[in-house]
């Protein structure tokens, strides 16, 4: 009996996942939100709540219960229950307001209104010009380890670029006029505008801070317009959702409202590169209706040099499967020396150190910044490319592909769930495989792109692969091989994948 191994006649890699139990939402989020913020409420907004009402039938009872305490609902979102952002009466306490809501007995939750903060730090060498672009293909320059990168020209072969795909930048903006971004917006198709701002309530998210408009380059600056830099998935739609201000900071709120907006409008994938240390059931709520919808999200890990393992940060620590977290290497393959990093809570590494791109300054500035914020864009651009790749796939799918897609490096072993630096080519460039005859001994067939190389393994077990050989493809694209031991070892799985 002979077996192939592969998903839709494309060979895959099998690897190990992350393993997210299924139950009732109300219960996830209650057993996520153990041990979180009641003992350590941290920073957050001076007299605002988000309260979520217990029952439809308690509505009453909580519309009086709020009048007596002289507080103001002043939103609710409808589609996540019903939750409410609350401002409190002059002179309430946070804590006094969230104590006497949990007595009350009509709410199913109530916390504060934390603070969370753009993942960066400051911008490195401001004339730094050769080689800027390492993470996409790196020879060595400036001190660099060659091949450390995301092998970007070889995936670029495969799908240059992502226009069917948007990706919802959730962070302070983005700098719509700037000569590098502008092939690359999303537009609403109600009134043309670029996103959503939710401090303004308006559609008009302009960056006054910088860090959406950096990592937008990332994820898609034009590429091939002779001006500035590349994004890893050219021509993606960037949805530009603003909840950030002017210092890189914002609430809760404001960032559940814009993950709304993009879930409503068409989002694929989500950026998130900011975060605390507080749980939000709140903001875990929003994300498991936006997973619900199939969208995607891609989330900095932080920049605390913490083990996440044991000091989580959120939302990239949320344990949603349609989430992942991303920590951040540098060009010689290391682990950027701030990164967080975490066997179970971190899914993978990406380049995040000294990473130029767009600045909103200026319509032609760019610059320098470094963290796990650039490497989750990294990743987001990565997704990207593959939902443009394969638009029916589950989401899941995509993330098992791209966590499969890893380089290794001793790096990154066990400080992240895949071992290793994501390889947008690996991921991307997945050949074909098909037996050409079954007379022994076995003959194969391989397809894949001109000039590439591939390899293909054999198992027994589906644990431990054997190379058996590999080529470099030729004008055809097309390669046939022969397993001169497969009347030795009649069960056999095979799979076909990117060479080194």
């Amino acid at each position: 009996m002979l077996r192939v191994s592969a998903r839709g006649g494309w060979g895959t890699r099998i690897v190990g996942i992350r393993g997210v139990s299924t139950v009732p939402l109300g219960l996830a989020l209650w057993l996520l939100s153990l041990g979180g913020m009641a003992s350590s409420p941290g920073a957050h907004h001076p007299n605002q709540v988000l309260v979520m009402p217990l029952r439809r039938e308690c509505a009453s009872g909580l519309e009086r219960f709020q009048a007596d305490r002289g507080v103001r609902v002043r939103g609710v979102f409808s589609r996540l229950g019903g939750l409410q952002v609350v401002r409190l009466a002059e002179g309430e306490s946070v804590s006094r307001a969230i104590a006497a809501y949990r007595e009350s007995g009509l709410v199913a939750y109530a916390e504060p209104d934390h603070v969370v903060s753009a993942v960066s730090v400051l911008p490195d060498d401001p004339y730094f010009q050769n080689g800027t672009l390492w993470w996409l293909s790196n020879y060595g320059q400036n001190g660099g380890l060659p091949d450390a990168d995301l092998d970007m020209p070889e995936a670029w072969d495969v799908v240059s670029a992502a226009t069917n795909v948007v990706v919802a930048v959730v962070d302070s903006g983005i700098r719509a006029t700037h000569e590098d971004l502008q092939g690359s917006l999303w537009r609403n198709p109600e009134d043309g505008t670029p996103g959503f701002n939710a401090l303004t309530g308006q559609h008009d998210p302009w960056d006054d801070n910088g860090h959406g408009t950096h990592l937008a380059g990332v994820i898609a600056a034009v590429a091939n317009n002779q001006r500035g830099v590349a994004g890893v998935a050219g021509r993606a739609q960037l949805m530009a959702c603003k909840f950030l201000d002017a210092a890189g900071n914002g609430y809760v709120s404001d960032a559940v409202a814009c993950i709304e907006f993009a879930r409503m409008h068409g989002a694929h994938i989500i950026n998130l590169s900011w975060g605390g240390s507080e749980f939000s059931e709140a903001m875990s709520n929003a994300l498991e209706v936006a997973r619900r919808d199939g969208v995607l999200v891609a989330a900095a890990a932080g920049n605390n040099a913490a083990n996440s393992d044991w000091i989580p940060y959120y939302p990239a620590g949320i344990a949603l499967d349609h989430i992942v977290s991303v920590g951040a290497s540098t060009r010689t393959d290391d682990r950027w020396t701030f990164s967080n990093h975490g066997a179970e809570s971190v899914d993978l590494f990406a380049p995040g150190a000294a990473i130029y791109s767009t600045l909103a300054d200026g319509d032609a500035a760019y610059g320098t910044l470094s963290g796990t914020s650039q490497a989750a864009a990294c990743v987001a651009g990565a997704l990207a490319l593959l939902r443009q790749q394969e638009p029916g796939a589950a989401p899941r799918a995509l993330i098992d592909r791209l966590l499969a897609a890893v380089d290794a490096r001793p790096a990154f072993a066990g400080r992240c769930v895949a071992g290793g630096r994501l390889n947008v080519r690996k991921a991307v460039d997945l050949p074909r495989l098909s037996l050409a005859s079954r007379a022994a001994p076995l003959r194969w067939s391989l397809s894949g792109r001109p000039g590439h190389r591939y390899q293909v393994a054999a198992s027994t077990n589906l644990v431990e692969w054997h190379t058996l050989d590999s080529a470099t493809l030729g004008a055809s694209g097309e390669w046939e091989f022969e397993d001169a031991a497969s009347a030795v070892f009649p069960l056999r799985f095979y799979r076909g994948a990117p060479g080194p």
